[in-house]
């Protein structure tokens, strides 16, 4: 059997459940669509922890969190005012959401030591967390239906919601659109200079805080737009909802190369797949633990990530 035999032949040579039978190739191919549009909102999410740790070497542990509150932004939103209107005033909701977490929180102690950051990223996400289960409970909230994305479509053997066919879609349109304006704008040069050197793109005249503005206004833009795909398909919301995605995300960036879009692209891919296909085997319980031990494997073995840049002491 040549390579390409073998590609072919492995989907149909997968255990189900780990009973022994054969998994089919239309149920395979199911749970890879599946783990792909999880995929794809995990990326959407770890995409902002990568920008704020390019930009500002912070790792924003208030970001999953921002991801869960925009969860509750939609559902009352969309009580108020309907889903049409409902998804662009959660997106505005959550972009300034962001961008005041970052005004009161890291502003003020951006030249302190950066675990003085690190601990305010924590107090904030904590802060996050009982605030809204002393607004809302911590009872599950049910998160509003969207009619047409919960249509199912079908596409030969396969069928499933059309927000499991958009997430990757959109996740990739999205990721296009970053690229393209990180590389091939005046924001985006900014961008980059700050990323490299913070200082000398002070001296240069780029303004700092506008640029770490904008930053914090993309990253919350796409953690609302997870969000609206992540919640669509599991219909209910809790206070502490954006814990483990957001670490998950976390994790998704450092295995992909924290400071990379493509590479956290890439990562939340990974871990929305592998996540997926462990609980089609019947794993589910061990499905949140794989993706720590992806982690200490990835720290041990590369840790800068799959697209990580080589780190160069300096003498």
């Amino acid at each position: 059997m040549n390579l390409g035999q073998g590609i072919l032949f492995f989907p149909a040579l997968i255990l189900k459940k780990g009973k022994g039978k054969l998994m089919s190739l239309n149920v395979f191919f199911q749970h890879c669509l599946t783990g792909i549009s999880l995929g794809g909102a995990y990326a959407l999410i770890a995409i902002g922890y990568t920008m704020v740790y390019g930009i500002l070497r912070l790792i924003n542990f208030a970001h999953g969190d921002i991801f869960m509150v925009a969860g509750y932004f939609m559902i009352f939103a969309t009580a108020t005012f309907g889903w049409m209107a409902g998804i662009p005033l959660m997106l505005v909701l959550t972009v300034l959401l962001g961008v005041v977490i970052e005004k009161a929180a890291y502003k003020p102690i951006r030249t302190a030591p950066r675990m003085s950051v690190m601990i305010s990223a924590i107090g904030v996400s904590y802060l996050l967390q009982n605030l809204t289960t002393y607004l809302f409970t911590a009872l599950p909230r049910p998160f509003p239906e969207i009619p047409f994305l919960k249509k199912i479509f079908q596409i030969g053997s396969v069928s499933a919601s059309l927000v499991t066919f958009l997430t990757p879609v959109l996740t990739i349109i999205l990721v296009v659109l970053l690229v393209y304006i990180t590389n091939h704008t005046k924001v985006g040069m900014a961008m980059r200079a700050v990323s490299r050197d913070f200082e000398t793109s002070r001296l240069m005249g780029i303004k700092i805080n506008n640029v770490i503005s904008i930053t914090f206004v993309i990253g919350s833009f796409l953690a609302g737009v997870g969000s609206l795909l992540y919640f669509t398909d599991r219909m209910s919301v809790t206070p502490f909802s954006g814990t483990l995605p957001g670490l998950k995300c976390f994790v998704a960036a450092v295995i992909g190369g924290i400071g990379s879009v493509p590479g956290a692209v890439v990562g939340g891919f990974v871990i929305g797949i592998c996540e997926t296909f462990l609980i089609a085997f019947g794993y589910s319980t061990f499905s949140d633990a794989f993706t720590f031990i992806l982690l200490i494997i990835m720290l041990l073995f590369r840790p800068t990530g799959l697209f990580g840049e080589k780190m160069i002491d300096k003498v």
